[in-house]
């Protein structure tokens, strides 16, 4: 089974390319979603990350408001790296087991992991191949705030992230998202092909 990455920035269209790869016949596994699972009350990361910032980043319903957490490491390298080092590990358990599971379904297919930060915590090198989705950065602030962002916050989110020129070095493909939907799928689709043929 061929594991891929697919990675980008803030609303770059990774989600977009991930789901359309999916429609050609790839296994999608969304990072973003197992973040989501881990953090449920009960699930791995849930007790130690309240007893680490407390029960302000609660909602009414005892369950972590992502939101709020955010707020709380937004600035805060010291403390997104403590947050990061209590949610990861238990993501790329549940990864691996997926992967695993999807191989011995399906030992000649591909696996797509969409993962916001997976150059960043040099989570690729568990993949044979990585995808790049970009976008301008004009475009980017634009999804960003049609996803509810302000500019500023947009803006700020996109600027710590790693530059897209230091996330090319490390990719084996590059989709750009800047144009019309179906430029994007004519792109994703020459890249399945090529992925085919690994």
């Amino acid at each position: 089974m061929l594991r891929v990455g697919l990675t980008g920035g803030l609303a770059s269209g990774k989600s977009f390319v991930g789901q359309a790869l999916a429609d050609l016949g790839c296994h999608l596994i969304q990072a973003d979603e197992l973040g989501h699972q881990v953090l449920m009350p009960g699930a791995e990361a849930y007790a130690p990350v309240v007893r680490e910032f407390g029960p302000g980043v609660l909602a009414p319903d005892g369950t972590i408001d992502r939101a709020l957490l955010a707020a709380e490491v937004f600035d805060r390298p010291d403390r997104l790296a403590k947050l990061n080092s209590m949610v990861h590990p238990s993501v790329i358990r549940r990864e691996e087991e997926m992967l695993k599971e999807i191989e011995a379904r399906d030992p000649a297919g591909i696996a797509v992991m969409e993962a916001a930060i997976l150059i960043e915590t040099g989570s690729y090198r568990r993949f044979d191949k990585i995808v790049l989705a970009v976008a301008r950065p004009e475009q980017q602030v634009e999804r960003a705030m049609a996803r509810g962002l302000s500019r500023e916050k947009a803006l700020a989110r996109i600027e710590r992230q790693m530059p897209l020129e230091e996330k090319r070095k490390h990719a084996d493909y590059v989709i750009d998202t800047s144009g019309q939907k179906e430029d994007t799928l004519r792109q994703v689709g020459e890249v399945y092909r090529a992925l085919r043929s690994v």
